[in-house]
């Protein structure tokens, strides 16, 4: 991936200087010039840009956080999309495919140009009469504190489709379809499948299953009830009675830099059936037989064998 500057994103209070340091390093051997949104530049330790010409400058943009830092990244590009590597210094890390220390590696790899090109979709979202937003994971209208449900219309194509009563409406990508759709009992979707998922969150009246449209299908939400509106999990209003949520996919609005798909794939689901178990992964070392354990443990000590 031929590159002359290359942008960095950072987790908001997570500072990587591993990952920093070998990106330093690596882009003074090859002629690249590092940069940084404004908010990042300090910590980054190169020039800062405005979010706006940030986006329009870049070549390339490495991801130095977790799933939200990449979508950040994402959402940065939708006009003008770029490829987006990422490296995990989150937690989960469903979108992000690098660990840190496979970052040297994965710069030799993607020089040479053994990598794909993942593409992702996206929601353009307009609230009202307000400027349009981006998510890529998903929108949610939910219900405001204190109330009991979130009563919303819905129209797809401008038809009017039929009504949900519930604790929250997610409209998803097929890249969400893993978050916050999928806790809700939603369906797992290919990143690659250009549709839009509805689903409602503890439905108690109207539609109570997942809908799945297709990229020519706009959507309205027409919000009956005081209600609370988050873009890829980032608050954006709380809207007025019958304000009309418009949403529409973008197709191909990000690149996501993949140096081994079907190891990515296996992580996933690996990660996807981890989550149907009640235990957290510290918890899930008690199901291993003690001596086994101890084996470890004392590998872990001595080396491998």
């Amino acid at each position: 991936m031929p590159s002359k500057i290359l942008g960095l994103v950072l987790h908001p209070t997570r500072t990587p200087d591993d990952s920093l340091a070998t990106l330093r390093s690596w882009s003074a051997g090859h002629g690249v010039e590092l940069v940084a949104r404004s908010v990042d530049a300090d910590r980054a330790g190169c020039r800062g840009l405005p979010d706006a010409e940030f986006a329009a400058t870049v070549d390339a943009v490495v991801s130095l956080g977790g799933d939200g830092t990449m979508l950040g990244a994402l959402r940065l590009l939708a006009d003008r999309p770029a490829p987006v590597i990422g490296v995990n210094h989150g937690h989960l890390g469903f979108l992000v495919d690098i660990q840190p220390a496979e970052l040297p590696d994965a710069l030799d790899r993607i020089t040479s140009g053994a990598f794909a090109l993942e593409l992702r979709h996206a929601l353009r979202v307009r609230i009202g009469d307000g400027p349009s937003a981006v998510a890529f994971n998903d929108v949610v209208v939910s219900r405001s504190p204190g109330r009991s449900a979130v009563a919303v219309d819905l129209s797809v194509s401008g038809d009017r489709y039929g009504y949900y009563r519930a604790d929250a409406v997610v409209v998803a990508t097929s890249t969400g379809s893993t978050a916050y759709s999928y806790a809700a009992g939603g369906p797992v979707v290919s990143p690659s499948a250009p549709v839009v998922l509805m689903t409602p969150v503890a439905p108690m009246a109207g539609i109570s299953r997942s809908l799945v449209l297709g990229d020519t299908e706009p959507v309205g939400l027409a919000v009956t009830d005081p209600a609370r509106i988050e873009i890829d999990g980032v608050a954006a209003v709380e809207p007025v009675r019958d304000t009309v949520v418009h949403v529409e996919l973008q197709r191909d609005a990000g690149q996501v830099v993949r140096l081994d798909a079907a190891r990515y794939g296996a992580r996933s689901r690996v990660a996807l059936s981890l989550l149907d178990l009640p235990l957290r992964p510290d918890q899930l070392l008690e199901l291993v037989p003690p001596q086994m354990r101890a084996l470890r443990d004392a590998e872990r000590k001595s080396g491998p064998l």
